[in-house]
């Protein structure tokens, strides 16, 4: 595999890190909008029981995502290998 120009690889860092603070920015606000929800069906005076409860369920949201894209990137390499290893057969027969 050819490595990629400069300008290639600078224009996908560029995007992934615009990707990732557009991301950020949807969760802060998210963030804040659910733990207002969650507070409001709570009793005010006690706030710790609610926090506790919103960082659990993101929490776990958070690790069932991230499973499921590392299993995902995972069959992505593997099959993006397979088509690696079939085009070095094909070119090795001819």
């Amino acid at each position: 595999m050819a490595p990629k120009p400069f300008k290639l690889q600078l224009m996908e860092t560029f995007i992934t890190l615009m990707t990732a603070a557009f991301g950020m920015v949807a969760a802060l606000a998210w963030n804040t909008a659910i733990s207002e929800v969650i507070r409001q069906y709570y009793c005010p005076e006690n706030q710790v029981i609610p926090l506790l409860i919103y960082a659990v369920v993101v929490t776990v949201v958070a690790v069932i995502c991230i499973v499921i894209i590392a299993r995902s990137l995972g069959k992505l390499k593997d099959s993006i290998e397979e088509e690696e290893r079939k085009k070095e057969q094909s070119a090795k027969q001819t």
